[in-house]
């Protein structure tokens, strides 16, 4: 295959994972709505582990070689990016009853700021010299999203408060993982570090319902709970996740964060088809700004080639 056929086809598959994350942010995740968000985090990280689990069975044989900080990286990959990332996020968007998905998911893109400063605080990693300028525009941008041009109301605005901090949370936890990532992808692939983040992930998630008792709620998931996980497991969710990284290796690191620009224009799309949600003029405005900030970071990022893991 010529390379000019490789990097389109690896534009194409990390455009397609991007659309993935949107549809599954807006119309599949909220859907789950009726049962506990940490039973939904679990179940969406078992069900795609155990898919790998057929596929990837060679992957056990790694543990013989981990090391203490091996165990304590992966350890905290599962903490930040699958248990407490996703749950924040899943219950951002549970919070917002399908009335601002496109805010919550957009907050979410918000994850390179913390990124870069945990980087640069854990891994001494130098900051780009306009990292200030567009950081702050970027969260500007994310509080006009999320208010407009009204001051926060925890009477009215109860809700929609929560879900943006929840939101922010997911960011910063998304963005700590990515952190602890560089290091494990230093030394194992990135099927390896997927793999392992989901299987880490599902442990744990699994003593939580166990000791919370949310396990039980496996025989109040409806026919429909089923099939969102199942949709979710082999495409949205793990099956995105490899087909973002086929993409990321044969298209530069620029070229993937214009691609992935699709996650927030097809949220904002996929909002307005299912869910007849429309954003006012100071949101698109907010958004576009938001958009255009999280992209000059991801550029001046992208001058420094980093392996990373969503």
């Amino acid at each position: 295959m010529t390379e000019k056929r490789q990097i389109l086809l690896g534009a194409l598959a990390v455009s397609v994972s991007a659309i993935f994350w949107g549809f599954d942010g807006i119309v599949l995740t909220p859907r789950l709505y009726n049962l506990d968000v940490a039973y939904v985090v679990f179940m969406l990280h078992t069900i795609p582990f155990l898919v790998m689990n057929i596929l990837l069975f060679r992957e056990y044989k790694h543990i013989k070689t981990f090391t203490t900080s091996d165990i304590i990286f992966f350890g905290l990959i599962a903490l930040f990016g699958g248990a407490i990332g996703t749950m924040a996020i899943v219950k951002a968007l549970f919070l917002v009853n399908f009335q601002q998905l496109t805010i919550v998911v957009l907050l979410q893109k918000l994850q390179p700021v913390f990124g870069i400063i945990l980087a640069s605080i854990l891994l001494k990693e130098k900051i780009g010299k306009n990292f200030l300028i567009w950081a702050a525009l970027a969260v500007t941008g994310g509080y006009f999203l999320t208010f407009g041009f009204n001051l926060p109301n925890i009477d009215t605005n109860k809700n929609t408060i929560y879900a943006a901090l929840f939101a922010l949370l997911a960011s910063f936890s998304f963005g700590s993982s990515t952190v602890f990532s560089k290091k494990i992808l230093l030394k194992f692939s990135f099927k390896t570090a997927t793999f392992y983040r989901y299987g880490v992930t599902s442990l744990m998630l699994l003593l939580f319902v166990l000791i919370s008792g949310s396990i039980s709620q496996i025989s109040e998931t409806t026919r429909l709970n089923w099939i969102i996980f199942m949709i979710i497991a082999l495409t949205t969710g793990s099956g995105a996740i490899f087909l973002y990284y086929f993409g990321l290796t044969r298209v530069k690191a620029n070229v993937a964060a214009i691609c992935e620009l699709l996650f927030p224009i097809s949220a904002i799309v996929f909002d307005y088809l299912f869910n007849d949600a429309k954003l006012s003029a100071i949101q698109w405005i907010s958004a576009a700004v938001m958009i255009f900030a999280i992209v000059n970071l991801n550029r001046e990022r992208a001058r420094k080639p980093l392996k990373t893991m969503v």
